[in-house]
């Protein structure tokens, strides 16, 4: 009966030590900041809290999840009937996209640990102009200084931009110098007079009409800026372009009627002294029909270069002429790629290896 006795008592003690704890409640445990700016920084939500118990309520710790959120909260202790606070702040500084984050508490009161919550979304920042223009030119600033227009038929134009903006604080005049021997190649500026912080485009336009050129072409134009006309790598813009003949009008016809090119895989130049001048031929024959006509021929070598080939008639052959300018190079075999473009609708280019021998 003792035994009974003593236990009854210790369990009524308990029960009323457990009455003279602090109860900790929360107004609200959850915080929806729904969409923030990533540019506009740091957000804060308060969760408050009230001490429902009879003795002082204490927080020991109150841990973030991670390290991009940061709680504060009241240190001293809370009397009963009181109110105390938690500020919980968020970086979205470089966590773009929705978040849901865990603040737990730790205290004495009655239920010793409590949790609240966060969430939201994060819009990402907007790159800033220095950001997107970082090619300097002159006192302007680019996005890049070269554009490939890619592949334009014969007797076809196409366009292309280049952006630029003004990141200075002076108002800057500008303008493009072009090379007359670029003749297909038209540009304008859509905006001369340039304030600080404006952006501006240099548009291009490759006109195929204008020129018998065809394969790769590279045309260059310079930045010319308060009339400082300063033609360096610097200042160059370079447009590339590659020129291709045309042949979707064709009828069955006239393909039977085309030309048919033939020429060898790899052709030998023979040898010369270092620093002379190699001259050597590689064969051309027209299997086919209409006349072959070499649109161009050219190497991505500039020691090589190339003699206009004639028209070649049907069943005939041509010789096209090459030279090599040895000047600087060093004794030893070369191999060099030689690139043919002509009329024949079915192989309008073709490739040839040629080796030669520098003494």
């Amino acid at each position: 009966m003792k035994k009974i006795f003593s236990t009854l008592c210790m369990a009524l003690v308990a029960v009323a030590m457990m009455g003279q704890q602090p109860v900790i409640t929360f107004e609200k445990t959850e915080h929806d900041f729904g969409k923030i700016n990533e540019a506009d920084g740091r957000v804060s939500v308060v969760f408050e809290f009230k001490n429902e118990g009879m003795s002082p309520l204490v927080l020991s710790n109150v841990r973030a999840s991670c390290g991009c959120t940061t709680p504060t909260w009241t240190k001293e202790p809370v009397e009963p009937g009181k109110t105390g606070s938690i500020t919980v702040t968020y970086n979205p500084n470089g966590r773009p996209g929705r978040f849901q984050k865990t603040v737990t508490i730790t205290s004495n009161a009655t239920e010793p640990t409590k949790k609240v919550y966060i969430k939201g979304e994060v819009i990402p920042k907007q790159a800033k102009p220095a950001n997107k223009y970082t090619v300097a030119v002159g006192e302007l600033n680019m996005k890049s200084k070269a554009i490939d227009l890619g592949t334009i038929k014969k007797g076809e134009s196409k366009t292309g931009e280049l952006e630029y903006a003004n990141l200075k604080q002076e108002n800057h005049k500008v303008e493009l110098a072009t090379s007359t021997a670029d003749c297909y190649l038209f540009s304008q500026v859509t905006l001369a007079e340039l304030k600080p912080n404006e952006t501006g485009k240099f548009v291009f336009v490759v006109d195929t009409k204008e020129s018998n050129v065809y394969g790769p072409v590279e045309a260059a134009a310079y930045v010319v800026v308060d009339g400082k006309n300063v033609q360096d790598e610097a200042h160059k813009l370079t447009i590339k372009a590659n020129i291709v003949e045309d042949f979707s009008a064709l009828s069955v016809e006239d393909k039977q009627q085309a030309p048919i090119i033939e020429v060898p895989a790899s052709a030998e130049l023979g040898k010369a002294a270092a620093g002379k001048t190699l001259k050597g031929k590689i064969e051309v024959k027209n299997i086919g029909v209409n006349p072959l006509e070499i649109r161009r021929v050219y190497s991505t070598e500039e020691n090589l270069s190339f003699k206009a080939l004639k028209p070649v008639k049907s069943g005939k052959k041509g010789m096209l002429a090459v030279e090599v300018n040895t000047k600087g190079m060093k004794p030893g075999t070369y191999s060099r790629e030689v690139v043919v473009i002509s009329n024949d609708y079915a192989n309008s280019i073709k490739k040839i290896k040629v080796n030669f021998t520098v003494e």
